[in-house]
């Protein structure tokens, strides 16, 4: 795990030998799972540490403090587990829900996070749209991330009704995304959100390909 290792001390934070072990649990389970269900078409191993794990652990250049002090942390589309596993393995204090749509990828997340032995992580099958209209949901979440492929504009519509009064949406997104934020400050204010910041991210081993 040394370009995670590497590119982890970049972004701020020193991973300990436990964490570093959990990580390459993680990959290695990864790639065998998708050996028999579509997890990820990521499937080198030094690819699944620049961006996957790598990726995943770049919000905390944006809401560190938040993540450090713990709480609670949505990951809307969670997929193969990005972002929410890695940045709980990095924030172990993290009380994690991960969230997608398509029931199988469950049988892996949970063999994930019993694997390593992730506490206080559970999952939620559904679609974003229909889990933000549950009461135990909505308005529920200190933090919110997500790394999905949408616009912008429909990510903030996806995510922001979990968060609590005073919380925070964290999206991944790549490229040029002027046009993206500008489109979505209609949105975001509707929702009662404002935007805070946009945090650009440096060549961390190749994050800007």
């Amino acid at each position: 795990m040394e370009l995670l290792r590497k590119g982890a001390s970049r972004l701020g934070l020193a991973l300990t030998a436990k964490q570093e072990g959990q990580f390459e649990h993680y990959c290695r389970e990864l790639l065998a799972w998708n050996l028999k269900m579509n997890l990820t078409a990521i499937v080198e191993y030094e690819e699944v540490q620049v961006k996957h794990f790598l990726d995943s652990l770049t919000p905390s250049l944006a809401v560190h403090d938040r993540l450090s002090q713990g709480g609670s942390l949505l990951d809307v589309g969670a997929g193969g587990g990005f972002p929410g596993i890695p940045l709980k393995i990095a924030y172990p204090s993290l009380s994690l829900t991960l969230m997608d749509s398509v029931a199988k990828k469950s049988t892996f997340l949970q063999h994930i996070i019993s694997d390593l032995e992730l506490d206080d992580t559970s999952i939620q099958i559904g679609r974003a749209e229909d889990g933000a209209m549950k009461p135990h949901l909505r308005e529920a979440f200190d933090v919110v991330v997500s790394r999905g492929v949408a616009p912008m504009r429909i990510l903030m519509e996806l995510t922001l009704p979990y968060c609590i009064h005073g919380g925070v949406t964290a999206v991944l997104k790549k490229g040029d995304i002027e046009p993206e934020v500008s489109n979505s400050l209609h949105t975001i204010n509707v929702l009662g959100g404002k935007l805070r910041q946009v945090v650009p991210v440096e060549d961390i081993q190749g994050l800007e390909d």
